[in-house]
């Protein structure tokens, strides 16, 4: 258990690096347009990921857990 969670971490950490790393160049941009989103609009699509991400966690350990 405790190998899944470091190895999920670690996939984390090379999706955002690799995010990061390719909009390297225009994270400035970014940054403007986030400014002019409205902040309740924001907390919603993350509340919405958070929700999808314990469903997928959830579902997968119902799936594929340890039977017995």
């Amino acid at each position: 258990m405790l190998e899944i969670l470091i190895i999920s971490i670690g996939l984390v950490l090379v999706i955002e690096g690799l995010f990061y790393f390719v909009i390297a160049d225009k994270i400035n941009l970014l940054l403007e347009i986030l400014k002019n989103i409205n902040v309740q609009k924001i907390k919603n699509v993350s509340l919405a990921i958070i929700f999808f991400g314990i469903c997928l966690i959830y579902f997968t350990f119902k799936l594929y857990g340890e039977k017995g």
